[in-house]
């Protein structure tokens, strides 16, 4: 039996390490189109490769997808976070969990995860074909004929594991064969903020926030990041997956408002002032910052709040404290444009899950085919998500593509 794996990616690897030691006799091949495999993998965070995230309980951790979470949760019976960490362990390599719930390769090297899947290939006999471009697939009667740029190849079963595709004429061929396409739109993307003087802070952190999109219910919590060209970090990654279609729609202008203070309520805030005034009401408020934010970042909210800092906390007046509460816990922000997170774009859409058959993967149109990863309509937010779900759906594709009865 051949199998055809398309994509050399993470869930690519995943399919074919696990679809040869299903079935050992089978020649398993991967087509690659690049002239080396795992890009995604070698770049993924920062270099280190977040390879998933400590999540054990299958129902929280579907929790994490903007699209695909009902779908997951069933995929994640067969083989979830914890089957992950045990896979990489019993090939050798070991993780460290960080306080976020992260888990990189203890070695903080993405290369240790290449390593790992090229020397498993080798070991197993598994073929990678690189420089390998697909640009048509067609189903004869049991068989699949398989059109590269150069040559043509055939098989016995297929699985597609392209990953997300920027543009819907990536997914044509798979539309030609009677598939479903969700229009794929980018989906971790950073925000920015031309002009915005906002940007002059670049590399401040606040640890702890809440980033909602004015007019919408999303809603991003977590670290927040301003850098040269406007905000990024978890809590505005968050909210550009959960609101890929909707900030699309918006062209991407739109605006946000930032909880410094994560979500602190005006009640709360006021009490507390009152008692910095009680504490300290001689010193000057320049001096003295009560908050976990930056002091430049402390400073910068001053100015915009139209507060200078030679006024005494004691002097601070209603008016004041008026502008001051709604900046710390409701300040807006113009966002026109965004940027791709690093190199890691994920894109919301591609084949609809209602085409494919979560126990095995195999595509309802075309027996024999089977599809995994991003290439499919699923999407995770940052923190190893987007990783787990490959290396889910490739498990479940390679354990089942040899079963098929034509």
């Amino acid at each position: 039996m051949k199998i055809a794996i398309i994509g050399g990616g993470a869930a690519g690897f995943f399919a074919a390490l696990t679809a040869k030691k299903e079935f050992p006799k089978a020649e398993v091949t991967i087509y690659e189109k690049a002239a080396k495999a795992l890009g995604k993998v070698k770049i993924s965070g920062g270099g280190r490769c977040n390879v998933t995230h400590a999540c054990s309980e299958n129902k929280l951790l579907a929790t994490h997808y903007p699209r695909g979470e009902n779908y997951l949760k069933k995929a994640f019976e067969q083989f979830n976070a914890d089957s992950t960490v045990q896979w990489f362990k019993e090939r050798g390599v070991e993780m460290k969990t960080y306080p976020d719930g992260c888990i990189f390769p203890l070695s903080n090297d993405s290369q240790t995860i290449i390593d790992c899947f090229l020397s498993e290939a080798s070991k197993l006999g598994v073929k990678i074909l690189y420089n390998q471009s697909v640009v048509a697939v067609e189903k004869q009667e049991s068989t699949f004929t398989i059109q590269t740029r150069e040559k043509r190849f055939q098989a016995d079963r297929l699985i597609i594991t392209i990953g997300g595709q920027p543009k819907r004429s990536g997914l044509e061929f798979l539309e030609k064969i009677g598939h479903t396409i969700v229009e794929p739109v980018p989906s971790l993307f950073t925000f920015n903020m031309p002009e915005n003087p906002i940007r002059e802070l670049m590399g401040n952190v606040v640890e702890k926030t809440t980033v909602k999109v004015e007019g919408t219910k999303l809603l991003g919590k977590g670290p927040l990041l301003v850098t040269h060209w406007g905000m990024s970090g978890p809590a505005i990654l968050q909210l550009s997956a959960w609101g890929a279609r909707v900030l699309e729609e918006k062209k991407y202008e739109f605006a946000v408002l930032v909880n410094w203070l994560n979500e602190v309520k005006e009640d709360e805030l006021r009490k507390f002032i009152d008692g910095v005034i009680y504490e300290h009401g001689l010193k000057m408020i320049g001096n003295l910052n009560p908050f976990s934010v930056t002091n430049r970042l402390w400073h910068f909210l001053l100015q915009k709040s139209e507060i200078s800092q030679e006024i005494r906390w004691k002097d601070l007046g209603k008016r004041n404290l008026n502008k001051l509460v709604n900046t710390l816990i409701n300040d807006r922000y113009e966002v026109k444009g965004k940027t791709t997170f690093k190199e890691e774009f994920v894109t919301a859409g591609g084949v609809s899950l209602q085409d494919v058959d979560i126990k095995t993967m195999e595509s309802r149109k075309v027996k024999g085919l089977f599809l995994a990863g991003e290439v499919l309509d699923i999407d995770g937010i940052t923190g190893g998500f987007n990783f787990q779900s490959a290396w889910t759906t490739g498990f479940i594709a390679g354990k089942n593509c040899g079963k098929v009865d034509f």
